[in-house]
């Protein structure tokens, strides 16, 4: 049952945590946007191409935004309630903190649901749509921007300059080099001309005059170069511009990112990868069985080695001699070539195998730590919001000045042992599950501790109690 109690805690908490959490997600955005300025800036993108791009990017950082807001807004919510002392009058009455902290507790694992919930479903669609638009944005050539005396290159296969250009129209000095597969690229010259957008702003019409173009090209039947110098008085160059437009491509392109995938296709994959070394292992038999053809005749060895016939014990006294003094002369090089061939092509088989299996291995091992990284950022906001309530209420106040500082530094802890985690699973130091999940293993047990502390009035942050503290410390030093 709902009590007055409970709207007034919830209603503390809501205005916080919406605020903090869109703040949140606008600083990471903004990371983002910096991260990739130089591929958006001078593409001529329209206002909904690059909303879009923005809305797709902020969707990946839902969950790495909402551990933070709560506990942001847990701080501030206990803080602002102990700084008007609401908190000492509810504790006065003979309510708990752990009774006062339920209401906000069940409100944490709805978030920590919703959160997984994001990750599972949503964000992989959004960081499928963000890597789709990202790819178009970056392929786009920049708009086209003719300037004189500076080679442009935005149209794929040739590079053109001007040696003045008027009204945006009319040029002089005109050059175009033509890249060809050619000994020498084509190129055209002209002392003026203008261009002209037709085709409904599908071509850009170059009305050259009083040029010339140049030619070489490889005549395979003579097995030389013909040179060709073409006069014109008038020549039309077109160019397609629909390459400096912003092509759409197929999701399907990056379907196969592990970014892309929930945890059910991630499952999928990893009973495939864990099929893998036994087919590997198969194949690679299979592959070196010609040069080990030996192999074949081990159980007969091994009879003769136990045996011990006459004929093995005369001929024991050649191994001294080594396996050479049983060739031929005349063999001798052709079988040491072939030696050295097979002994080469087994090494490649072997490199090629390893380099399989450690492919593999790294394979299943990102597959488990995103399956894993799904589960741990939901359940870090159930473990802050344990760190912020009670952390709030021992530090009594409200805002975002003492209240924000705290809630840095422990992100920044939550943060840098997620990075730290996540950097040894993959390097194999530490299992997937260890690595992913030591942010939530080290601040559950501080969790716990403030949890204690404020449950019994600490003075963990109390000027005060440092002080005193200090005094009786210069006291014994004294005596």
């Amino acid at each position: 049952m709902i009590k007055k109690l409970d709207i007034l805690i919830l209603k503390a908490f809501f205005w916080p945590f919406v605020a903090t959490f869109f703040i949140t997600l606008f600083v990471f955005m903004m990371q983002i946007l910096w991260k990739y300025i130089d591929d958006l800036v001078g593409k001529g993108l329209d206002f909904w191409t690059l909303s879009e791009f923005l809305i797709y990017a902020s969707a990946t950082l839902v969950t790495l935004a909402m551990p933070i807001s709560i506990l942001l807004s847990s701080i501030m919510t206990f803080g602002k309630l102990g700084e008007n002392f609401e908190l000492v009058a509810i504790k006065s009455s003979g309510i708990s903190l752990l009774r006062f902290m339920r209401p906000l507790f069940f409100m944490s694992v709805i978030f920590s649901g919703v959160a997984f919930l994001f990750a599972n479903n949503i964000a992989p669609v959004a960081n499928l749509k963000f890597a789709v638009i990202y790819h178009d944005i970056y392929q786009k050539s920049p708009a086209f921007d003719l300037r004189p005396g500076i080679f442009y290159k935005g149209f794929e296969g040739f590079s053109i300059k001007v040696g003045e250009k008027k009204q945006d129209s009319l040029l002089k000095d005109i050059i175009i080099y033509e890249r060809t597969n050619t000994p020498q690229d084509n190129t055209i010259i002209s002392e003026r001309g203008k261009m002209v957008t037709g085709g409904n702003k599908q071509f850009l019409e170059f009305y050259m005059e009083n040029g010339h173009r140049y030619e070489e090209t490889f005549n395979y039947e003579a097995d030389k170069t013909e040179f060709v110098n073409l006069g014109f008085k008038e020549y039309t160059k077109l160019f397609d511009l629909s390459q400096l437009n912003l092509q759409s491509t197929s999701d399907s392109l990056f379907m196969n990112n592990i970014r892309m995938k929930s945890m059910r296709q991630l499952t999928e994959d990893l009973d495939s990868l864990k099929k893998q070394p036994e087919i590997a292992a198969g194949e690679t038999k299979r592959s070196m069985a010609p040069y080990m053809k030996y192999f074949l005749f081990s159980d007969s060895v091994t009879q003769v080695k136990d045996s011990q016939p006459p004929l093995v014990q005369s001929t024991s006294k050649l191994d001294t001699a080594g396996f050479a003094s049983l060739i031929p002369d005349t063999l001798k090089g052709l079988v040491f070539n072939r030696s050295l061939i097979a002994i080469g092509d087994l090494r490649n088989i072997t490199q090629l195998a390893a380099a399989g299996y450690d492919n593999r291995t790294s394979d299943i091992i990102q597959h488990k730590i995103e399956w894993q990284k799904k589960l741990s950022l939901s359940v870090a906001c159930i473990v802050l919001f344990f760190i912020g309530a009670p952390l709030g209420s021992i530090i009594r106040k409200g805002g975002l000045g003492l209240p924000l500082v705290m809630a840095l530094i422990f992100f920044m802890i939550f943060y840098l042992l997620n990075i730290f985690g996540e950097k040894f699973a993959k390097d194999g130091i530490v299992s997937p599950v260890l690595g992913l999940w030591l942010p939530v293993i080290v601040l559950t047990p501080v969790g716990f501790f403030l949890t204690y502390k404020a449950m019994h009035d600490s003075q963990l942050f109390n000027r005060e109690f440092y002080y005193r503290v200090g005094r009786k410390v210069k006291a014994l030093i004294r005596k």
